[in-house]
């Protein structure tokens, strides 16, 4: 399991096409791609399974908890993303709630994130 960030100050300020925007770069990929928003409430949790394919976590708002195969927690909160390699075994849970979008495929390349 690998942590990074995404946050505002970890990005790149665009100006070309009279732009005024900062971009936090996510991965890419050559591959197909399933990307998805989850929504956990108050005490949600995504259980303790096996990544079928390397999987990222986005945590856009709220915050929560993660492991992989380590039974130690890590608490991640909102601009901070998780890596999952294929068949690594990890779980989410929050308290609170949380909202995440989730990035799947063969192949993430995460090189250009800025690691937490």
């Amino acid at each position: 399991m690998r942590i990074f960030q995404f946050k505002q100050e970890s990005g790149k300020k665009i100006t070309k096409f009279d732009s005024n925007f900062v971009m936090s770069r996510i991965t890419q990929t050559n591959k197909a791609a399933h990307i998805g928003c989850m929504h956990l409430a108050e005490g949600g949790v995504i259980g303790y399974h096996q990544a079928v394919v390397p999987q990222l976590l986005l945590i856009v708002s709220g915050e929560g908890w993660v492991r992989g195969e380590a039974n130690e927690y890590i608490k991640v909160r909102c601009g901070e993303a998780v890596l999952w390699d294929k068949h690594e075994w990890h779980e989410t849970k929050t308290e609170a709630g949380l909202m995440a979008i989730v990035i799947e495929s063969e192949e993430l390349d995460t090189s250009l994130m800025m690691p937490l």
